[in-house]
């Protein structure tokens, strides 16, 4: 008790004196106090400190606002509505230090403030030791360039398949972006072959702008690129290969069921989903690759069809190639209306044309798949 009151009898005669021109300095001697026990006050003191540094905050100078928030920053247990005023501060000089390092701020304090804060502030938190996928979605989505890249090369990011899908979005017009998204150790297979489709889609149509005459040679030449990329990221998968093997035996002794894709589905497996269907539509994966990571959705439908999938089985499909999105009722109303037009038959039709096409690609092109 003798404690508690030797701290409030400090903080009263901390804030004892009157002008607004005192109020940097006595904020000074208060946080000189705290940081000198800090670690050691009990919940109440620490709410006392609270109170007593808000009151002190008002009115004083961005310097010194900017001062304390470099010198709270590190404090593990700082004072929480103080901390939560520092970091909305309009200046970034003040809540920057703040949202860098402070590991005070909740996850929902930092979602609000990278949902209402301006570009410098989403700057700073994307430079935080750890980012968590809620977080990154919300850099992600309203961040600028120079915060999105930020994001993705901090090695604390971690993101949802929601963020992932958003930043090869973007990606698509920014080269150094791209880069950036591309060498993250844990972009998710079916994002990178979106990021590798959009890149070569971007390099055939310069190309062909500078060489008009060569059209066909180039869009030969780019498309064999990519497949070849797609191999490489799809071999340097860790679980492609066992699941390869696994969904082969399957399919050889008729095990492979849409009960199996299903729950290839419910796993959000990319690589079991599109191995499961590429044996299944005796195509090769890499076309099954790009239908999935692109989101045609005609295709998916046209496939699922023509394998006599119930509706809830394509739906299922089409929920996971939307990348993490909510499908809306108006895409759920279009999808389902393309999917009870369409015949078995000319779906199976039209696949024979796929499996033509595609043997007759596969016989004249170096084996990427």
């Amino acid at each position: 008790m003798n404690s508690q009151n030797n701290l409030i009898d400090q903080l009263e005669d901390a804030v004892s004196g009157k002008g607004l021109a005192q109020r940097a300095d006595m904020l000074r001697r208060v946080t000189d106090l705290f940081l000198a026990g800090s670690g050691k006050f009990s919940e109440v003191q620490i709410e006392l400190f609270d109170e007593v540094m808000e009151r002190l905050l008002d009115g004083i100078e961005v310097s010194a606002r900017a001062e304390f928030g470099v010198r709270l920053a590190d404090a593990a247990d700082a004072p929480r509505h103080v901390l939560h005023r520092l970091a909305f501060d309009d200046a970034i000089q003040v809540a920057g230090p703040i949202l860098v390092r402070s590991e005070g701020l909740s996850e929902e304090v930092l979602i609000q403030n990278a949902q209402t804060m301006d570009q410098q502030h989403l700057l700073a938190i994307s430079k935080r030791r750890e980012l968590r996928e809620g977080l990154t979605d919300v850099l992600v989505t309203r961040g600028n360039r120079e915060v999105l890249i930020s994001t993705t090369t901090n090695s604390g990011s971690r993101f949802s398949r929601f963020g992932f899908s958003t930043l090869v979005d973007k990606s698509s017009s920014d080269e150094g972006l791209a880069l950036s998204v591309w060498s993250r150790p844990d972009i998710p297979r079916q994002e990178l072959v979106r990021l590798f489709r959009q890149a070569s889609e971007g390099l055939r149509l310069q190309l062909e702008a500078a060489r008009p005459t060569q059209v066909n040679a180039i869009r030969t030449a780019v498309s064999t690129a990519m497949d070849r990329m797609q191999t490489m990221a799809r071999w340097s998968s860790e679980d492609f290969h066992s699941a390869e093997r696994e969904l082969r035996q399957l399919h050889a002794e008729g095990q492979l069921t849409v009960d199996a894709l299903v729950s290839y589905v419910s796993q959000a497996s990319f690589g079991k989903i599109t191995l499961a269907l590429s044996l299944l539509l005796n195509l090769p994966i890499r076309v099954v690759e790009l239908s999935m990571a692109q989101g045609r959705y005609e295709q998916i439908i046209l496939f699922a069809k023509a394998l006599e999938f119930s509706w809830n089985t394509t739906f299922a499909l089409l929920q996971f190639q939307a990348r993490g999105s909510r499908l809306s009722q108006v895409e759920v109303d279009q999808y389902f209306a393309s999917f009870a037009r369409m015949q078995v038959k000319t779906a199976k039709t039209a696949l024979q044309f796929y499996q033509l096409r595609e043997s007759s690609i596969e016989g004249t092109r170096p084996r990427t798949s």
